[in-house]
């Protein structure tokens, strides 16, 4: 069932047009990711969708009685209350239920006796409210609060913290905590991960599949995209393109439709080019016959339904070189210690890295891991432990806080200072391939958003050409191009590379080893975060194994395998029938496009027989692909 529909949303802020042409519905219990550009209009879409706007024309249709929740990007959020009584306010409807239970059983005691016809109607609705108390969590509702808050980070001595004395970030997660225990039916999440940890990203992946509203969530978090969304809806150039799947099959449909498009787009200029030579042509025998000939092609032409230009937005352009080679042993790190205002931060911390690796440090909030970095950088004295540099080195340092930056230098000043040596042509062609162009450049560091001014230190970064890069959270802010562009240039990168980073995505296509730090020394994975998680889980499985009291007799295991021999053996079928249904999806996916193409063909509509029988294709091959579509989904829902 339909939860809430959009119709040619359009809306503009004076004479930028940030939304037009926006057209989707949204189904129960979807979990739709909304993507594109930073600037796209995507924050602009939610604030319509709450009504904190007006669109400038088209229709937004909701279902009766809908309650909708929604944590903006930039919660300004103040409150004098403790984080525990903040979240309590979530069940402000149970404790009112609970305040009129209250207040009908002393009716009812009153009435029992002298009438019961009254007494019986009221212990009718008695039963009802204790139906939706116990439907709204009113004997959970202490165990529901704690869980959101171990799972969005908060440990317990934090309870009873007021709300004032909490960071812009602990806030943001208190926001978040307390409108996910509200439950409204559809949930609108603006970048929900900016201030989570690994392990609460992953706790909040797992809330919102098992969440029985519909979730709308704006996020850079191709992982968690990838993890959590059923639906995509791209954002670009004000237009709206709605994918299935998650984010990794919309990367796929994305390129088909924009190759699609450039190939009927490239069919049409190509026929109109045609069509303009013949009328040029006619033109030139100046002859009656020829003249009228020449204008009917020209109305025709007229009369043809333009195809739009495909819109490409300019990308950036990311490269790491070194200038020369390290020692082979690049950083030693042996028994490190930190203690701030005699509070251990961590302790014990050894491991070492060589020329070539790619290594991240991960852990939760507070663990230590900037402190860490700094103490590395010689920022900050470590209380005890040793640090030893390879020979040869030159460290490219990226800052998450971006404190390098001098807010009052323009871009060009803020780049050049650290390369005095470089022409002004050199310093604006590396600032280019970063979108820094024309008057860009004399923008002022103060006025640039977060994700401009982290393209000013990947610039100083890359023409640096150190060979040993140490990058704290370098895709913050950035969108989802400029991440993919970073990706790739350090995967080239021939140095060697330390990073600390939330972006699970980024470390499965950066790095090869993880280091994972504790309050009590480093635990090392030798391998990408996939194969993290994957080691992490096994050694949870076997701890729980481990716990298991009772022991099976050989004769249950047998039948238990024998068992899982048969689910196998089912779900191998189960797939071969999905591969065979998705190859056919993609036939038809293949020959509706190549129809779709025929049917932008204006030479197609001179002959009236050949369009019907296009059309009847078209429409036979499109019922045939619903009809596999729900083929697919049923068999994909039983794996």
């Amino acid at each position: 069932m339909a939860l809430i529909s959009c119709s040619e949303l359009k809306k503009t802020f004076g004479i930028n047009t940030v939304l037009e042409n926006i057209s989707f519905t949204i189904n129960e219990q979807e979990r739709v990711g909304i993507v594109g550009p930073n600037g796209a209009g995507k924050s602009t879409l939610f604030k319509l969708l709450t009504g904190e706007y007006t669109p400038d024309s088209g229709q937004i249709f909701k279902a009766k009685d809908m309650s909708i929740g929604y944590l903006p990007q930039n919660h300004k959020f103040d409150s004098e209350k403790t984080i525990w009584d903040e979240l309590m306010e979530a069940y402000a409807p149970i404790f009112n239920i609970e305040r009129q239970l209250r207040d009908m059983e002393r009716q009812m005691a009153d009435l029992a006796e002298e009438e019961p016809l009254e007494h019986s109607k009221l212990a009718d609705d008695y039963n009802r409210l204790i139906h939706e108390f116990e439907e709204g969590g009113g004997y959970s509702y202490e165990s529901n609060i704690r869980g959101v808050l171990n799972g969005l980070g908060f440990s317990q001595h934090e309870y009873n913290q007021p709300i004032s004395q909490l960071s812009g970030g602990q806030k943001t997660r208190v926001a978040l905590g307390k409108l996910l225990l509200k439950g409204p039916d559809l949930l609108l999440l603006d970048e929900p991960t900016n201030y989570l940890d690994l392990e609460a990203m992953e706790w909040l992946e797992q809330y919102l599949i098992a969440y029985t509203g519909t979730v709308m969530v704006i996020s850079h978090d191709r992982y968690f995209l990838d993890n959590v969304c059923t639906t995509i809806i791209e954002i670009e150039a004000g237009k709206s393109y709605v994918y299935s799947g998650n984010y990794t099959n919309y990367l796929r449909r994305r390129a088909e439709r924009l190759d699609n498009h450039q190939r009927a787009y490239d069919n049409q200029q190509r026929e109109i080019k045609r069509q303009k030579e013949i009328i040029e042509r006619f033109r030139s025998f100046n002859r009656e016959k020829s003249v009228r000939a020449a204008e009917s092609r020209e109305k025709m032409l007229e009369r043809m339904e333009l195809i739009d230009s495909p819109h490409t937005d300019r990308e950036v352009y990311i490269s790491f070189d070194i200038e020369r080679q390290s020692g082979y042993k690049v950083l030693e790190v042996e028994g490190l210690s930190k203690c701030f205002d005699h509070r251990l931060i961590f302790d014990n911390v050894s491991f070492t890295l060589k020329r070539g690796d790619r290594v991240a440090i991960i852990g939760p909030n507070g663990v230590g891991k900037s402190t860490l970095i700094k103490i590395i950088m010689g920022m900050v004295e470590p209380s005890s432990g040793r640090i030893e540099l390879g020979t040869n080195l030159s460290i490219g340092y990226y800052d998450q806080e971006q404190m390098s930056l001098i807010e009052q230098n323009t871009v060009i000043e803020e780049v050049w200072r650290h390369f005095p040596d470089l022409t002004q042509t050199q310093i604006r062609n590396a600032l280019a391939s970063f979108l820094f162009t024309g008057d860009d450049v004399f923008k002022t560091i103060g006025t640039l958003s977060g994700g401009e001014r982290g393209k000013v230190l990947l610039t100083k970064l890359a023409l640096a050409r150190d060979n040993f890069l140490i990058l704290d959270e370098p895709t913050n802010h950035l969108d989802l191009d400029c991440k993919e562009q970073l990706e790739k240039a350090l995967k080239d990168y021939p140095g060697t590379m330390l990073v600390i980073s939330h972006d699970r995505y980024f470390l499965n296509k950066t790095v090869d080893r993880i280091l994972v730090l504790k309050n009590d020394g480093i635990v090392e994975y030798l391998g990408n975060y996939d194969y993290y998680v994957e080691k992490k889980e096994k050694l949870l499985k076997q701890m729980e194994d481990d716990d298991t009291p009772n022991k099976k007799t050989k004769t249950q295991i047998q039948e238990e395998k024998k068992k899982m021999r048969h689910i196998k053996k089912q779900k191998a079928k189960q797939r071969d029938k999905i591969q065979a249904l998705e190859q056919s999806i993609q036939e038809l996916e293949s020959i509706l496009n190549n129809l779709e193409l025929e049917m932008a063909n204006p030479k197609l509509y001179e002959d009236s027989n050949k369009i019907q029988d296009i059309q009847l294709k078209y429409a036979q091959n499109k019922e045939l692909l619903d009809r596999l579509y729900d083929d697919w989904i049923a068999l994909i829902d039983g794996v």
